[in-house]
């Protein structure tokens, strides 16, 4: 295999059809392996409302990068990224091709630009948490980081608080700005995995996500809830701020009426897929399919197209 490994990272915003489509490349062209980049998909038990492969999928076609930790796990970026490197080791040396499906951007930019991610001192971001309770305390959490880091204050709003947090985290525990490690996130160097997107059209997505999350509660969502509450205080920080999840625990915990939850979560996944497409669009690196046109040939002759050349040769063979 080259450098690059063949492989290919399909991104797109939520309820875009990209699980759709990788599944149906994975039974078309042998040896493709799919990689979840989700990065609720690594907890066991959040299945429903991740919208993780069937059972059924799960046995035909090889899946990595899903159920890696309980939910009363913290799960990071550079677990993430370990775990991502393990498993593209494994798929080459199998002689098979990853393809890449997801729309965690953080996540995938570890993978794909092997980021220089910095490492956790539980200490020190429990302390920051411990202030971030306090009336005011995320915006006077900011004011010092814009002391220590002037930099990266600016890179994040003064109410977002786990930037804020992770970012004083590092900045403390390290002794070194958090802005210094890596290239950082504005820049979007050559990399060794070729980008397509699925293209983003809002109304589609907003009626798919109504649409996607009535039928994840059909299927049993407040159920899988109930199991994650039913943890209490183990339940992680990060799995309980799941989109759907959270809204739905607020609901089971505080008694929100369940009309009213599940239509918050509509409208935060709406905002989610928004703020997706401002992430993905942004990288100029990505090389979206054509609206309108046939998505999964698009993504056929592109995958095809990333493969070394004697296996370039044999599927332009097969698909000709």
């Amino acid at each position: 295999m080259p450098e690059g490994g063949g492989h290919l990272a399909l991104v797109g915003v939520t309820a875009s059809g990209k699980s759709t489509l990788a599944a149906a490349l994975a039974r078309a062209r042998p040896g493709v392996e799919l990689m979840s980049v989700d990065s609720m998909a690594v907890y066991r038990g959040m299945d429903i409302g991740t919208a993780k492969p069937s059972a059924e999928e799960r046995r035909t076609l090889r899946y990595h990068l899903v159920d890696l930790v309980d939910p009363t796990q913290e799960f990071t970026v550079s677990q993430f990224q370990a775990a991502a490197a393990d498993a593209l080791a494994a798929i080459e040396g199998r002689g098979n091709r990853a393809l890449l499906v997801g729309g965690t951007g953080l996540y995938l930019r570890a993978v794909v630009d092997e980021l220089d991610l910095p490492g956790r001192w539980p200490e020190v971001a429990t302390e920051l948490e411990r202030q971030a309770d306090q009336p005011g305390g995320v915006e006077a959490l900011h004011a010092r980081l814009a002391d220590l880091d002037p930099l990266a204050a600016t890179r994040m709003t003064p109410t977002n608080r786990r930037r804020v947090v992770r970012a004083l985290e590092v900045t403390i525990g390290s002794g070194r700005p958090f802005s210094s490690f890596g290239p950082g996130l504005g820049r979007y160097p050559p990399t060794r995995i070729p980008m397509v997107g699925v293209p983003f059209d809002a109304r589609r997505v907003d009626a798919a996500i109504e649409a996607r999350f009535a039928a994840l509660v059909e299927a049993g969502l407040l159920d899988e809830v109930r199991k994650l509450a039913a943890l209490g205080p183990a339940l992680s920080r990060t799995a309980r701020q799941a989109l759907g999840y959270r809204e739905l625990l607020a609901h089971v915990e505080d008694g929100v009426p369940l009309e009213e939850a599940v239509a918050e979560a509509v409208r935060r996944t709406r905002a989610f897929a928004r703020r997706q497409w401002a992430w993905f669009r942004r990288d100029p690196r990505v090389e979206w399919l054509v609206p309108g046109g046939e998505l999964f040939e698009q993504l056929v002759v592109r995958w095809d197209r990333a493969a070394p050349e004697p296996a370039r040769r044999a599927a332009v063979g097969d698909w000709g």
